[in-house]
């Protein structure tokens, strides 16, 4: 076997032959380790707990190389795994493990290779491993050749219980504006943290540090930093993961807080360099370096994101920003954005609740998205919604040409004008045939965002202007930013306890929808109420939901319908149970008056007005 390995190691590549020349001679084989006791096969090494929704990796033993060989690993091989039950079919892509314990070792060199999967039906699973070596082809559409290694295994049900991802199954695009798990079928509403976007840069991960101080007037001012989420430490449990000696325990923590919060989405970057805000973030060996990859603080990342499946939280990967979506090859599609595509899918496209956003704020063109988007879709074998970010006004030139194209699936909204622009493209994309999940990732104005709680502790605005402004048009959630004229700002903050009561608002916007709502049932309807600046949102004849951001009265257009109705208020800047205001129940048809809310008659309401039988039903 090791013969093999030289002859193919020492192979002169004829770079005229075709593409389908080259996959089909540089297929190798993979010598194998001693079988894992509990998978009963005698093919690579599998770990992981065997049950559905859980993650399983193999690891191979196959040539010892290094993350700085001459012959690059990632470049120039490739494993890709066939996974089948039945009519059940994944293609999974590999990727180079070093020592296959980098997290902990920090080694950059070894002979391990390595597949991830999670498998969405229990039974048996029977596995085929194809290993190529050749120029380039890790990035050649090539699915195909004799396989070197065969195994199966048996999957159980898992014993995980909500809010771990694993109870609930893949986050999956289903024709609809909200996003559905696959085993609980619940709809998703997003709720959580776009900062800091360089959640990444911790002082904890291998290779990590910032390039440069912060120069621009315009961004958050200062000299170089990288996180250490100190003031989280203390969230920190025991059991929780950590590596090599106690490493990671801020990250960690700060995401146990924030789950703690009822929160379940963190926005990052995954690479910030080339002229980004924070210069801090990358994946490769070196920040010069874009064709091998940093083994050992890859391995940590995904350490601190399978913490994140087990609360609840999704991955909302950002691939790049606006300052550096031109320096992976100009821009296009090529070499170094390709295969950047391919190890980030091939590391962590098994997480089960996981976004890829194609850039914030992105100037990339039309066509460019459309191939990363399409580029994307085809590697990663669970499908995973793509979604694209843009800047405050550029809305239609950006997404207009991208409606009904089949490998987008929703908008990352920043803006002021939240509600109509959240209507505005739920509307547009249904026309064109495929619905977009549209979320609020980002409120315009930079250098303000929401503020600390010490320095607007009600976030009347947040809460009214954008909170429930998206999910009352029929978004599918919020993530908050962090203006940068303000502590602990898009780049720097350090405690997610600031802004705890945006987190507590949040939260009770999300359990009125979960609680009272059958919200993937309803739409905007704020022609049905008689003031301009509410927000209504009906299953029309059924149940109707009213946000009166100045709270008062308003009346409600119940059309020809003849039920009967009971009317209740929620409290949305208290969450709580609903209560009784002036008027107690309405019946149709015709217009009618909602009446007044319990107290604070001038503060924001929701109205709850549903039929008998929705209100005895759990």
């Amino acid at each position: 076997m090791q013969e093999i390995w030289k002859k193919t190691m020492n192979a002169k590549y004829n770079t005229r032959l075709g593409f389908i020349q080259k996959a089909l001679i540089f297929l190798t084989a993979l010598t194998f380790s001693r079988p894992c006791a509990s998978a009963k096969t005698g093919q690579g090494v599998i770990t992981g707990q065997l049950k559905k929704w859980h993650r399983i990796a193999i690891t191979f033993d196959g040539p010892v190389t290094s993350e700085d060989a001459e012959d690059n690993p990632f470049l120039n091989f490739r494993l890709d795994v066939t996974f089948t039950n039945g009519k059940t079919r994944y293609t999974v892509p590999g990727f180079y493990a070093a020592d296959g314990n980098a997290a902990q070792t920090g080694a950059n060199s070894g002979n391990k290779w390595r597949v991830y999967f999670v498998p969405d039906k229990v039974g048996k699973w029977n596995y085929s491993a194809i290993f190529a070596h050749g120029k380039n082809i890790a990035l050649q559409p090539f699915y195909g050749g004799k396989s070197f290694a065969e195994g199966q295994f048996s999957v159980g049900t898992s014993d995980k219980t909500a809010p771990d991802h694993r109870a609930k199954g893949m986050l999956q695009y289903v024709q609809k504006r909200y996003l559905q798990f696959a085993e609980t079928k619940e709809f998703f509403l997003k709720a959580g943290a776009d900062s800091p976007e360089n959640f990444l840069a911790f002082h904890d991960f291998d290779g990590t540090f910032d390039l440069a101080e912060l120069k621009d007037n315009g961004k958050a001012r200062g000299k170089k930093f990288i996180h250490t989420y100190q003031p989280h430490i203390k969230d920190w449990l025991k059991g929780d993961p950590t590596w090599r000696s106690g490493k990671g325990k801020g990250i960690i923590g700060a995401l146990n807080y924030l789950a703690s919060k009822r929160m379940n989405s963190v926005y990052f970057l995954t690479y910030n360099i080339d002229g980004g805000d924070g210069k801090d973030v990358w994946p490769w060996t070196d920040p010069d370096q874009r064709l091998r990859f940093d083994c050992g603080k890859l391995d940590e990342w995904e350490i601190v994101f399978s913490h994140m499946d087990k609360l609840g939280i999704m991955l909302h990967v950002v691939t790049q920003e606006q300052e550096n979506d031109q320096g992976l090859d100009e821009g296009n599609l090529g070499t170094q954005r390709k295969l950047y595509y391919r190890e980030l899918i091939a590391r962590f496209s098994h997480h089960l609740a996981l976004t890829w956003n194609l850039g914030e704020e992105n100037t990339n063109s039309t066509e460019q998205q459309k191939a990363f988007a399409e580029y994307i879709r085809r590697l990663d074998p669970y499908d995973h919604p793509v979604v694209l970010h843009t800047s405050p006004g550029k809305q239609h030139k950006v997404y207009e040409p991208l409606l009904g194209f089949g490998y987008i699936e929703g908008a990352s909204l920043q803006t002021i004008d939240t509600h109509s622009q959240t209507i505005t493209w739920i509307d547009r994309s249904a026309e064109k045939g495929r619905p977009w999940v549209v979320c609020l990732d980002e409120i315009a104005r930079a250098n303000v965002g929401v503020k600390p709680d010490s320095q607007d502790p009600r976030h009347d605005g947040p809460r009214k202007e954008h909170l429930w402004a998206n999910l009352m048009a029929g978004g599918a959630g919020v993530e908050w930013y962090f203006g940068y004229d303000y502590p602990h700002n898009d780049l720097n903050c350090e405690d997610w306890r600031s802004r705890q009561s945006m987190w507590d608002l949040t939260c009770y916007a999300v359990e009125f929808f979960h609680k009272y709502l059958p919200f993937a049932e309803m739409t905007s309807a704020d022609n049905l109420t008689s003031s301009d600046n509410n927000y209504c949102f009906a299953k029309p004849g059924r149940i109707y939901a009213v946000y009166l951001p100045q709270g008062r009265t308003t009346e409600l257009d119940l059309a020809d319908s003849t039920a009967a109705f009971t009317v209740k208020w929620y409290n949305p800047r208290q969450g709580g149970k609903l209560l009784e205001g002036s008027v107690k129940t309405l019946s149709g048809p015709g217009v009618h008056s909602i009446g007044q809310p319990p107290f604070e008659q001038n503060n924001d309401w929701v109205a709850l007005i549903r039929t008998a039988d929705l209100v005895a039903s759990p």
